[in-house]
């Protein structure tokens, strides 16, 4: 296995996205993060839960969005750069992570 996929967490491997492309998903997630307080501040003030709700389901449409770029970027790096070294479980494991996200 190449070194660039080595990592501390479980499965031994590493992601190598871009500087650039790491600093969207982190500002994308801050945001969400943001939107996340936002919430727990509208429930403790009581706010209309209609509009809770549009809050809430709005989180879901920018996670959605940063599960869709970070799927592509697996895709295109991660998962090429392991078949084209002979890795072909990396197929399995996508699938598995693709049934997920799906359910």
């Amino acid at each position: 296995m190449s070194d660039k996929h080595q990592h501390h967490g479980d499965h031994g491997r590493r992601a190598h996205h871009s500087e650039k492309a790491k600093q969207q998903l982190v500002n994308r997630l801050k945001r969400i993060e943001g939107q996340v307080r936002g919430i727990t501040r509208m429930i403790e003030e009581d706010v209309y839960c209609d509009d809770v709700l549009n809050q809430i389901s709005s989180i879901g449409a920018a996670l959605y969005g940063v599960r869709r770029i970070l799927l592509e970027a697996h895709i295109r790096s991660c998962v090429v750069e392991q078949i084209k070294e002979g890795q072909l479980s990396v197929i399995d494991e996508l699938m598995i992570t693709i049934g997920k996200m799906t359910k």
